[in-house]
């Protein structure tokens, strides 16, 4: 349940917007001046607070609101007041206030207000839960050549503001290198905010993209907030780009170049301070011939190309993801850390991993957890690691006839097909990418026949 502190002298004020909330299903405090209200927000850190901003005492709002941001930096804001002037409204703004809400309050007003702060405060959670997961290892793991230029090219462009194109097979890493741009740029405290190109429908892709206002369309409830909005002053990770029709290339270009958006059902242009880093496993240049992805779109988003190298071409860094992958699973569980033979490593670097490192991290993960505070050997390596496959792609062993007597053709051919998605899918443990890049297929028509055919759609 999201939680809401209210700050605020008025009692009234207290009561009736705390009862807006709670019947809305917000967790609801409250404190009558600054020193109490900033008590209960370090005692208990709320998801949302509104502050208002005339209060008498040793600390007024924005006195308040300048300690709140010092001690709880991801909290966002919300600033009330009814004799506020503009240079109040600059001021709270300026101090890190994420809205500003004219007294008398309508109920509309402020559930958009807190609707919209819960959008960034997941956000800006997602990205303190990124700093952590990345803060293990400190930096990119592997010393092979390969991995020392991708390294070295991340130290040179992360202090920048340059969009990053990052190209590479999937499972291969390009979301961590995007996030570790992200973390060692001056952004870092700011949020990094990732959109699935190839998973939104079509006909969202303006919304997701750059939000929407109340009653925009049909079903649009309420005013949402788009990615770009959620990365303000952060990181905007545009994952596999190349999937994104042409429509949504000409919107997503236009908003690059003039660094500002509009929602869906609003007259208003937003201006934006974002930084772009873009990631994907298609060919952009052949996608340019055939006329699939503009050239125009493409030169603005690769102003720094960086290529990552798969996995079978730096075989010499397995060890070190192995060990790797095996201490981020023991700090997760707090199981037993398993050795490792060195026969079971020179499997390892033998096989192809045409999943990449991802594929890797759930092998390693799945003997870890079988062969906890004991010896790996290639034996276990050898129970595990998938079965051959055939040249094209496909799974070497032969899929059971799925075909029932008394059903039609169609219900027969949707059978083998959600039979032999379900089971490429149980191979690649649920990557959509990578069952889509076996299948021989792209990843929108995999989705859409998932959808098809009721097989779960989960997050990559």
């Amino acid at each position: 349940m999201p939680s809401v502190l209210i700050i605020d002298d008025e009692p009234n004020i207290r009561r009736m917007v705390g009862a807006l909330l709670a019947a809305e299903g917000y967790e609801v405090r409250d404190a009558p001046d600054g020193a109490a209200g900033l008590a209960h927000a370090m005692e208990s850190e709320p998801d949302v607070l509104l502050l208002d901003l005339m209060m008498p005492g040793e600390l007024d709002g924005l006195a308040t609101l300048g300690k709140l941001r010092e001690a709880l930096p991801d909290v966002p804001v919300v600033m009330m007041s009814g004799r506020a002037g503009l240079s109040d409204a600059v001021k709270a703004t300026k101090l890190g206030a994420f809205n500003f809400l004219e007294k008398p309050l309508s109920p509309e007003s402020v559930l958009l207000a807190l609707a919209s702060a819960m959008e960034l405060r997941q956000a800006r959670r997602e990205a303190r839960t990124l700093r952590a997961d990345l803060g293990l290892s400190g930096e990119m793991i592997g010393d092979s050549p390969a991995m020392m230029q991708v390294r070295a090219m991340i130290e040179r462009v992360a202090p920048t503001d340059a969009r990053v194109l990052i190209t590479g097979e999937s499972g291969t890493g390009k979301e961590l290198v995007a996030a570790a741009i992200h973390v060692t740029s001056a952004r870092r405290d700011r949020p990094f905010v990732r959109v699935n190109c190839a998973a939104i429908p079509r006909d969202l892709v303006e919304s997701e993209m750059f939000g929407h206002e109340r009653g925009a369309f049909t079903g649009a409830t309420d005013r949402r907030l788009g990615r770009f909005e959620l990365a303000h002053r952060g990181t905007l990770l545009l994952d596999e780009v190349g999937d994104l029709g042409a429509e949504a290339q000409a919107k997503l270009l236009r908003a690059i170049e003039a660094r500002e958006i509009e929602r869906v059902g609003g007259g208003k242009p937003i201006r934006i301070d974002v930084r772009i880093v873009s990631a994907t496993n298609k060919d952009l240049a052949r996608a340019l011939t055939d006329g699939s992805f503009r050239d125009d779109l493409l030169f603005r988003l690769n102003v720094i190309p960086i290529a990552i190298p798969p996995l079978r071409e730096r075989p010499g860094d397995i060890p070190a993801l192995v060990r790797h992958f095996s201490a981020l699973h023991r700090m997760r569980t707090g199981r037993p850390l398993p050795t490792w033979s060195d026969d079971a490593i020179a499997a390892f670097t033998r096989y192809a991993w045409p999943g990449n490192v991802r594929e890797l991290a759930n092998i390693v993960e799945r003997l870890a957890i079988l062969h906890a505070g004991r010896e790996v050997t290639v034996t276990d390596v050898a129970a595990v690691l998938p079965l051959a496959r055939s040249d094209r792609g496909r799974p070497a062993t032969p899929l059971p006839d799925p075909v029932v007597p008394d059903r039609s053709l169609n219900e027969a051919v949707d059978d083998y097909e959600r039979l032999l998605i379900s089971r490429v899918l149980s191979m690649t443990s649920g990557n959509v990418s990578e069952a889509a890049r076996r299948l021989l297929t792209d990843r929108p028509n995999l989705y859409r026949r998932m959808r098809r055919l009721g097989i779960p759609v989960g997050p990559e």
